[in-house]
């Protein structure tokens, strides 16, 4: 009866640190008055405001896409007022996607800018399809092989064959998108009307490299040891 070929299991990982491909912002306008419906113009009208400012940057910015709405009423501050309503406020998101970085600074502050907004940012991270993704895991099943053969070669046998190759995932360092993970590092705001004459400041950001990593598990069979 012929034994089965030994087998050697191994985990190959790979780390990758490359530059981002995309930064995200969060932006929110508000509004406030004592009437519902002046609320949600004057929402409407901030909304369109940062709107046309965001596509005034043309196709540095990839994708702007309106979030959360939300209008509710305010009640007088007083046990006597009961249920009475005092005014209303409401607030909108929208959320900008920018590809080309050397904007990044000026496009924040522009928006800012704006009657009641606040910015939050960026969140800089990769597309789900970038090509840095398939190379992580292939040097992790490289890294895997190089394992292998290294504990075959110490027992003085050589790799056979591929019995399985398990992926453990893939994980990033930095921050994709909104809500993942750790909150965005800071937030710019304008509690005021715009100060349209006034010069706005610079404002240079610095990417953060993404760190990519990628961890499969293999096991290959191996010709009998001659080293034991």
């Amino acid at each position: 009866m012929t034994s089965p070929s030994p087998t050697v299991a191994v985990r190959g990982e790979a780390e990758l640190e490359v530059d981002p491909e995309l930064a995200r912002l969060l932006v929110t306008v508000s509004a406030r008055d004592r009437d519902r419906g002046r609320t949600l113009a004057r929402l409407t009208e901030r909304l369109d405001a940062v709107r046309h400012r965001v596509a005034s940057f043309g196709a540095a910015v990839e994708r702007a896409d309106t979030g959360s709405l939300w209008v509710q009423p305010e009640y007088q501050d007083s046990r006597r007022a009961g249920e009475r309503i005092a005014g209303y406020r409401g607030s909108a998101e929208l959320r900008v996607t920018v590809v080309e970085f050397s904007v990044l600074g000026e496009l924040l502050l522009g928006v800012a800018d704006q009657d009641m907004t606040v910015v939050a940012g960026p969140w800089w991270g990769l597309r789900s399809d970038s090509p840095v993704h398939r190379e992580a895991r292939e040097q992790a099943v490289r890294a895997s092989l190089e394992r292998a053969r290294q504990y075959a070669a110490a027992l003085g046998a050589t790799l056979t064959g591929l019995v399985e190759l398990a992926d453990q995932g893939l994980g990033s360092g930095g921050h994709e998108g909104f809500g993942y993970g750790a909150p965005a590092p800071g937030a710019v705001r304008s509690a005021a009307a715009p100060g349209g004459s006034r010069p706005l400041p610079q404002l240079e950001l610095e990417p953060v490299k993404q760190q990519v990593r990628a961890t499969v598990e293999a096991r290959w069979t191996m010709s009998p040891p001659t080293g034991l």
